[in-house]
């Protein structure tokens, strides 16, 4: 017997609206999950900024090489400058642009960053993440979180008298493989890669 078309029209809509409802729903975790990684990060928080990947999960920063595993993740982010009084650390995650696809998703962002010590330096600076994400075990997980930064400037110089130079590596850890990407931040001319478009974008020049 052939289905009532408006019941067949009715069963199309809310697999739809299911469909849709699961992508939004993903999209939701996915920046909140960049999000809380941020917020960890600013408060020297590594290892709760390294049980948000995935257990195979890589991280690469600055071109200072790919960590691979979320203990390799942990040990690098346990590298870093400790959260003490006097020091400061922001990284506002900003302007997401996120493809989901099933269980993977894809994820471009912008992070503004502050850091500073009292009484000594003080520097911002930006970078654009071109990341990959996982659902693993039921929840989403960062897959690998490449970091390209963009510029990095003594605050009290400002833009206009240039850059500081990429730190390329992490004192007494070595990356588990070599950069991805080889290239020089601001006044260089470099554009990060992008996960989505025609591809056809210089990464470097």
């Amino acid at each position: 017997m052939d289905q009532d078309p408006a019941i067949a029209q009715l069963r199309a809509e809310v697999a739809q609206l299911r469909e849709e409802a699961r992508a939004a729903r993903d999209w939701t975790e996915i920046a909140n999950l960049q999000a809380m990684y941020g917020y960890y990060v600013d408060k020297g928080l590594w290892d709760k900024a390294a049980d948000l990947f995935a257990r195979e999960g890589t991280l690469e920063i600055a071109g200072r090489g790919v960590y691979v595993g979320r203990e390799r993740v942990r040990a690098y982010l346990h590298a870093l400058p400790p959260y003490e009084r006097g020091a400061l650390f922001n990284h506002m995650q900003l302007q997401p642009v996120i493809h989901v696809e099933g269980d993977t998703a894809k994820a471009r962002w912008r992070t503004f960053i502050q850091i500073a010590w009292l009484g000594g330096i003080a520097r911002w600076g930006e970078a654009t993440y071109e990341n990959s994400y996982v659902r693993e075990d039921g929840a989403w997980r960062i897959a690998s979180l490449h970091g390209f930064i963009t510029f990095y400037c003594e605050y009290d110089k400002g833009l206009n008298e240039g850059g500081i130079p990429l730190l390329r590596k992490i004192d007494g850890l070595k990356p588990d493989l070599p950069p991805t990407v080889e290239y020089e931040a601001f006044p260089e001319v470099f554009v990060p890669p992008f996960h989505y478009g025609d591809g056809a974008v210089e990464t470097g020049a």
